[in-house]
Order: C-alpha cells, then sequence, then structure tokens
C-alpha cells in the first residue's frame, strides 16, 4: 500500500510538470532584416520616418518554458529522493527530490538556452512627427540622420 501511495505521489508531481511543459510561449517576429521586439506605437502598416539615435542595448533572455530539462530531472530527483529513507520520510524525500531535480533540470535548460546579446534600439521621429522606438537585432547598416521605412515593426533604409 505504501508502495501505491509513493508511486502515486510521484506520478502526481511529474503530471503537474508535464502540464506545465505544455504552456507555450508567443514566438517573437522574424524576418530577413532581424528579428523585432514589439514596443509601444508599433503598427502592421508601413510607415517613414528619420532615425535620431541608436543606441547598442544587452539583452536579458526570456524566462525559460518549463521543458525537457525539468521534467527529466524532476524523474531522476524523485528516483533518487526515493532511496532514501522509509515511511513517510520516503515519500517526502521523493517529492522533495522530484522538486530539487525539477530546479536543477530547469536551470541547465536554461543556461544552455541562453540567447543573450546586443540588440538595437532605434528612435525614430516619424514623417506625422510623433517618435517611435524599435528594438531589433540586426541595425541593417542604418545610421543616424538616415530615412527609414518600418514595415511590421522592422526599420530599413530607404
Amino acid at each position: 500500500m505504501q508502495t501505491l501511495n509513493k508511486l502515486t505521489a510521484l506520478a502526481a508531481v511529474v503530471g503537474t510538470l508535464m502540464l506545465g511543459a505544455c504552456a507555450g510561449t508567443t514566438p517573437l517576429a522574424n524576418t530577413n532584416a532581424g528579428t523585432a521586439y514589439p514596443q509601444q506605437n508599433t503598427s502592421s502598416y508601413t510607415q517613414y520616418g528619420v532615425v535620431q539615435s541608436i543606441a547598442l542595448v544587452q539583452q536579458e533572455s526570456p524566462s525559460a518554458p518549463i521543458g525537457a530539462g525539468t521534467i527529466v530531472g524532476a524523474v531522476v530527483g524523485g528516483v533518487l529522493g526515493h532511496q532514501v529513507g522509509g515511511g513517510t520520510g520516503n515519500t517526502a524525500a521523493t517529492v522533495l527530490g522530484a522538486a530539487g531535480g525539477a530546479y536543477v533540470g530547469h536551470e541547465l535548460e536554461k543556461r544552455n538556452q541562453t540567447q543573450q546579446g546586443n540588440v538595437y534600439q532605434l528612435s525614430i521621429r516619424l514623417n506625422n512627427g510623433s517618435y517611435q522606438t524599435l528594438t531589433q537585432t540586426a541595425n541593417n547598416d542604418i545610421r543616424v540622420g538616415d530615412s527609414v521605412r518600418i514595415d511590421n515593426g522592422v526599420a530599413q533604409r530607404y
């Protein structure tokens, strides 16, 4: 009966982690000009303007979603935790092992998927007099003072 309770607890932890892995993230738009990151005042139509400033900014990677590393870590941690103690202490060790393994697996997965790098933040004075700030991975040979066309949040010289 104790073995059944332990397996049920382990299955519940693994099932919860697997459901969390199903949660998706919204992908960023990819274009030939670089990746566009949505900012305020972006629109889906073409706009024209003049570049006022360009800043090179360090980009932080978004938090990695729950993935295979988390799930594998939880299973391995649960199995290792199950080897410790007996009775209710064994159940607690199994649950703590699963939680600790999930954490370690998630951190290792984040390190492997780190996408830190520099991005360009462009401040553009639009032809209508308003300003727009865009962030993109490539500057497309754009310099301050250049006339640019903004298509779907990506600036290109014209």
